[in-house]
C-alpha cells in the first residue's frame, strides 16, 4: 500500500516520456502463493534524448528477482531496484534494447484487488489506472503504446482456462498437469488495459458477424451453474456490437471477444481489450434474482464497456488528466444506445436525476474540480461523476450546439484522425471545429471550468407589441482553488407554449443567437426579444436539460402546473411537476423545523393524481413523475443548516397527503397494471412494474397499513415486485410482524445467493431511522457480510452512507462514528474502496451546527491516523480543506 501522499501530479508538467515500449512478451508461471512474472520489454529512445539519459519504471510493492540487459544479466551497479522503482542509470547506447524482467507476486494475498489478484480461485487482474504497476516494472503510464504477446502457464484441473488479451495464438500440455495459452493482441494499448484471466469457469458461447462479413466468437464466463443467469448479458453484448456499428459507424476489431464475470472487483467493469472484466452483477441476471434495474444496468454497463473498443482503446487519452475523453464520452454512447433500445424520454429524465443526485454535489463542495482536472494526487479519487456524468453532458451539449450532422462529421473525424493514438480534450474539441467550422474555444470551458453554472430567468409579454422578452443572467459559484469564474457557452433548448400546448412560432428574434429551437448564452446577461407573438405563452426552458445548471425564475405555479400537463417536451413535464414538488417539500421543512404540520396545496396534490391516470402518457414516465425528490435533493437545494430529520418528516407528509387523495385512483390503477404473463425485461413490461411500484408505497401509507405490501411480497413472482415490496415493508413498517416476517422469508430464499443477499443488506441499509446505526453494526455482525468484499460493502456500508441520508446524519453522530470506523478498517487491505466511501462526508459543512460539529471531529480522527495511504489521505485532506 503506496502513502507517500506528497506527491501532487499537475497537468502542466505533462512531458513525453524519454523511452517507449512498443512491444511486450509477459509470461506468467501461476500459483496462488506465488506467481513469477516474466516480463520482456523491448525500449526504444526517443528522437533528440541523450544517450546517457536514465531509464526509470514504475513499480508498486514489486519484488525484483532478477534483470538482463540485452540478455546479459545485470548487475547490482547497473541499476537501482526498490518496490516501487528500477532505475537504469546508464542504459545501452543502441537506439532499441531489451529488458528482461523477473518478479513474483503473492496474488492470493492481494486484498487490494489492484493488479494480479485471487478472486473464489480464479487468477484475476485489474490494471486501470495503475495497477500493471504491481505486476511489473513498466512506464505505466496512458501514452505508452504497446504491442503485448502473453504466455499464460498453470495448472490445467485448477485452471482449465486460461485468457488474456487479443486473440488465441497457441495452446498445449505442460509437464506436471499443468498447460499453457499464448494470446497476441496486435493493437497497441496502454499497460492499464492489459488482463489475464485464469481458473475452472463455465461458458456461454455464441458469435457476431460484424458489417463487412467478420464471424466474432463470443464468449461469457460465470462461475459454474450460472450459465443460464448469463444469457440476458450475452444478448446485450451482441446489440451493442450492432448499434455501435448502425449509429457510430465502428466494428469490432479482433476475432474474439470475451466477457468475465468475478465476485470481487472494485468498479463495476474494465473494458480490457477484447477481455472485459465484469463485477459479477452486472452480468448475472434472471426474473427471480434480478430486478428490472439491474437487466437495466446490464445492458448499460455491457455497452459501456464494449464502446470502450474505441473510444478509449483504439483511441485512449495520452494522460490521466484527459480521463473524461474516455469516460465521459463513453457514458455518452452508453445513454444513447439505451435510450434507443428502451425510452428515450424516461431515460433522459433518469440520467438527470442521477446527475444532480451524485454530481451536482461534488460540484458544490470541498471534492469539486473541473471535467478534466488540472491536478491530482491519487488518480483513483478522480473516477468520478464529474468526469463520467458531467463528461457525457458536455459531449451532449456539442451536438446539441453543432446539430446531429455536424456532430456526427465531427465524430467521424476524430476517430479517422486518432485512431491508434493518445489523444487530449484540445484533439478531440479540434475534430469538431473542423468538422464544423465552428469556434468552440469558449464552450471548452465546461472541460476547464469547476462549479455548476447558475442561470436566473425572468419574461414578460407586451400584448400591443406582441413581443416577449427573456432576460438571462448566467453566473458560476466559486469552488475550491477557482474564486473567479469565465462566463461558459450555455445551449438553452426552448419552447413557447402556447394556450393549445403546442410551441408558437414568432417572426423574430434579437438579443442572441437562437438557432434550430436553442438560445446560445455567451454573456453574463441577454434579453432575449421575439417579436410577432400573438399571445403570451409560456416558457419551456432547458428542454430535456440541453445544459447541466441549476435554474431559477420567476414562473408562477400555475404555469408549471401547465407545463406539466401540456408541455411537448417530455423532460420538460417532469420537470416541471418536480420543481412544484421540491418547492412544496422545502416550504413543508421550514414548517416542520417550526413546530408546526405542513400542508400542501390542492392543486399539486390533485395534479399528481391526476398524471397518474393519464394513459396517453407511458407508465414509466409516469411512475418517475410520481416519485417525489429524493431527501439528498431537498437538501441540496436547501443549501445550509440543513437539518435531515426534518425533511424526512416533510416527504412523508408530501407521500401521505398524494396518497390519501389518490387511493381509488390508486388502488384501481395498480389492479389493472397486473401482468399474468410470464415475466420479461423489455422496456414496457419494466414500465408497468416501475408504476405498479410506486402506487404500491402510496397505497401502503394511505392507510398506513403493511398488508397491500405483505400480499405483493408473498404473491410476486419476479424480484422486481419482490424487492419493491420489501422496501416498502422495511422503511415504513419495520417493527410489524408483516415486515420481520418478509425480510427473514428473503434472507432465507437467497442464503446462498451473495448477489441477491446484496439487496437484503441494502434494504436494511436504507431504513431512514435512527435505529439503522444500531441495526448496522449487527449486520456487520451477520455471517455473510465480508469487509473484503467491495459488492457486500457497498450494499450494506455504501447504500448507508450514500443513500440514507437520515440515519447517516442521525444527530448523535453514530452514523458517522460508523462509516468512519469501517473506512479504517477497509483501507488496510483496499485503500480505493475505503477513500470512495468517504466521499460521503463532502456535504458535511452545509449541516445544522450539531451535526456539522460531529462530523468534523470524525473527519479529523481520520485524518489523525498514521500511515493513512493516498487515496484515503487525499479525500480526507480535500473534505477537511
Amino acid at each position: 500500500m503506496r502513502t507517500d501522499s506528497g506527491q501532487i501530479f499537475r497537468l502542466e508538467d505533462y512531458r513525453e516520456s524519454d523511452y517507449l515500449i512498443p512491444e511486450v512478451e509477459l509470461t506468467f508461471l501461476l500459483d496462488p502463493q506465488e506467481t513469477l512474472v516474466r516480463a520482456r520489454l523491448v525500449v526504444e529512445r526517443r528522437e533528440n534524448v541523450a544517450a546517457v539519459t536514465a531509464l526509470e519504471l514504475d513499480g508498486d510493492g514489486l519484488n525484483l528477482s532478477s534483470l538482463a540487459i540485452d540478455g546479459t544479466p545485470a548487475t547490482g551497479t547497473a541499476f537501482e531496484a526498490t518496490p516501487d522503482r528500477l532505475i537504469i542509470a546508464r542504459p545501452p547506447s543502441a537506439k532499441r534494447f531489451t529488458l528482461d524482467i523477473e518478479t513474483r507476486l503473492q496474488p492470493s494475498r492481494n486484498k487490494a484487488l489492484m493488479g494480479l489478484y485471487v478472486s473464489s480461485d480464479v487468477f484475476c487482474t485489474q490494471c486501470e489506472a495503475e495497477g500493471f504497476r504491481r505486476i511489473t516494472y513498466f512506464l505505466d503510464r496512458p501514452d505508452i503504446l504497446s504491442v503485448y504477446t502473453v504466455r499464460i502457464e498453470a495448472d490445467k484441473k485448477a485452471a482449465p482456462l486460461l485468457l488474456s488479451n487479443g486473440n488465441p495464438v497457441e495452446s498445449g500440455k505442460l509437464d506436471g498437469g499443468r498447460h499453457f495459452a499464448v494470446w497476441h493482441d496486435p493493437h497497441p494499448k496502454p499497460s492499464y488495459l492489459f488482463a489475464l484471466v485464469a481458473g475452472d469457469l463455465g461458458m456461454v458461447s455464441d458469435s457476431f458477424t460484424t458489417a463487412s462479413g467478420r464471424k466474432v466468437a463470443l464468449g461469457v464466463y460465470v462461475e459454474h451453474g450460472n450459465e443460464t443467469r448469463a444469457a440476458y448479458a450475452m444478448d446485450a453484448l451482441k446489440r451493442s456490437m450492432r448499434w455501435d456499428e448502425e449509429r457510430f459507424g465502428r466494428e469490432y476489431d479482433l476475432d474474439v471477444f470475451n466477457l468475465v464475470a468475478v465476485s470481487d472487483f472494485n468498479m463495476g467493469a474494465m473494458e480490457n481489450k477484447g477481455l472485459n472484466i465484469f463485477n459479477d452483477k452486472y452480468v448475472l441476471a434472471d426474473a427471480d434474482t434480478a430486478t428490472d434495474l439491474d437487466f437495466a444496468n446490464i445492458e448499460a454497463i455491457i455497452g459501456h464497456e464494449y464502446f470502450h473498443n474505441w473510444t478509449g482503446n483504439r483511441i485512449t487519452c495520452r494522460d490521466w488528466f484527459q480521463l473524461c475523453l474516455k469516460e465521459g464520452l463513453t457514458v455518452f454512447r452508453d445513454h444513447e444506445f439505451s435510450a434507443d433500445q428502451r425510452s428515450r424520454p424516461v431515460k433522459r429524465i433518469a440520467e438527470v436525476r442521477g446527475l444532480r443526485a451524485h454530481q451536482f454535489p461534488e460540484d458544490q463542495g470541498p471534492l469539486a474540480h473541473p471535467v478534466r482536472p488540472r491536478r491530482y494526487r491519487e488518480i483513483n479519487n478522480f473516477y468520478t461523476a464529474t468526469v463520467y456524468e458531467k463528461g457525457s453532458e458536455v459531449v451532449r451539449m456539442i451536438r446539441t450546439i453543432l446539430g446531429e450532422d455536424a456532430f456526427c462529421a465531427g465524430m467521424d473525424l476524430y476517430f479517422e484522425r486518432h485512431d491508434g493514438q493518445a489523444v487530449t480534450i484540445e484533439d478531440f474539441i479540434k475534430a469538431f471545429e473542423d468538422a464544423s467550422d465552428r469556434d468552440l474555444a469558449q464552450f471548452a470551458l465546461w472541460y476547464h471550468q469547476a462549479g455548476t453554472p447558475h442561470v436566473a430567468i425572468s419574461s414578460r409579454y407586451d400584448a400591443g407589441e406582441k413581443s416577449f422578452t427573456i432576460e438571462i443572467e448566467q453566473s458560476v459559484p466559486p469552488t475550491p482553488s477557482e474564486s473567479r469564474k469565465r462566463l461558459m457557452h450555455i445551449p438553452l433548448a426552448f419552447g413557447l407554449v402556447g394556450a393549445d400546448g403546442q410551441d408558437m412560432v414568432f417572426d423574430a428574434v434579437e438579443g442572441a443567437v437562437v438557432e434550430d429551437g436553442v438560445i446560445h448564452v455567451r454573456k453574463r446577461h441577454h434579453s432575449v426579444r421575439f417579436t410577432g407573438v400573438p399571445a403570451r405563452p409560456v416558457l419551456s426552458i432547458n428542454r430535456g436539460f440541453s445544459a447541466p445548471i441549476t435554474l431559477s425564475g420567476e414562473t408562477s405555479t400555475d404555469d408549471r402546473l401547465f407545463l406539466a400537463r401540456h408541455d411537448s417536451d417530455p423532460f420538460s413535464r417532469w420537470q416541471s411537476l418536480n420543481t412544484l414538488f421540491t418547492e412544496a417539500l422545502l416550504s413543508a421543512t421550514r414548517t416542520v423545523r417550526g413546530g408546526d404540520e405542513p400542508l400542501f396545496a390542492s392543486e399539486l396534490v390533485g395534479a399528481a393524481v391526476s398524471l397518474a391516470a393519464n394513459d396517453a402518457l407511458e407508465p414509466a414516465f409516469r411512475a418517475l413523475a410520481l416519485t417525489l425528490p429524493g431527501e439528498p435533493d431537498v437538501a441540496r437545494e436547501i443549501g445550509a443548516n440543513i437539518d435531515p430529520d426534518a425533511i424526512h418528516t416533510a416527504r412523508i407528509a408530501l407521500l401521505k397527503a398524494i396518497a390519501r387523495e389518490g387511493r381509488a385512483t390508486f388502488d384501481a390503477l395498480y389492479a389493472g397494471l397486473h401482468d399474468n404473463a410470464p415475466f420479461m425485461p423489455d422496456a414496457a413490461g419494466a414500465g408497468r412494474r416501475a408504476l405498479r411500484n410506486v402506487l404500491l408505497e402510496y397505497l401502503a401509507l394511505a392507510d398506513e397499513n403493511p398488508a397491500p405490501a405483505k400480499r405483493q411480497f408473498d404473491a410476486a413472482d419476479n424480484m422486481t415486485d419482490r424487492a419493491a415490496a420489501l422496501t416498502v415493508l422495511a422503511n415504513h413498517f419495520g417493527e410489524t410482524q408483516e415486515a420481520r416476517a418478509a425480510l427473514s422469508a428473503f434472507e432465507a430464499r437467497y442464503a446462498d445467493d451473495p448477489l441477491v443477499l446484496d439487496k437484503w443488506f441494502q434494504i436494511q441499509a436504507s431504513v431512514p431511522a435512527p435505529e439503522t446505526v444500531a441495526l448496522m453494526r449487527s449486520l456487520m455482525e451477520h455471517p455473510h457480510f465480508s469487509i473484503t468484499n467491495p459488492n457486500r460493502v457497498r450494499a450494506l456500508i455504501g447504500t448507508f452512507a450514500m443513500g440514507n441520508q437520515r440515519a447517516f446524519h442521525s444527530a448523535d453522530g453514530s452514523g458517522y462514528r460508523l462509516v468512519a470506523d469501517t473506512v479504517l478498517a477497509l483501507e488496510a487491505h483496499n485503500p480505493q474502496v475505503a477513500a470512495r466511501l468517504a466521499t460521503a462526508f463532502r456535504s458535511w459543512r452545509s449541516l445544522e451546527t450539531g451535526r456539522r460539529d460531529e462530523a468534523r471531529r470524525v473527519l479529523s480522527d481520520i485524518a489523525k491516523h498514521e500511515n493513512l495511504s493516498r487515496d484515503l489521505a487525499d479525500i480526507v485532506e480535500r473534505t477537511l480543506a
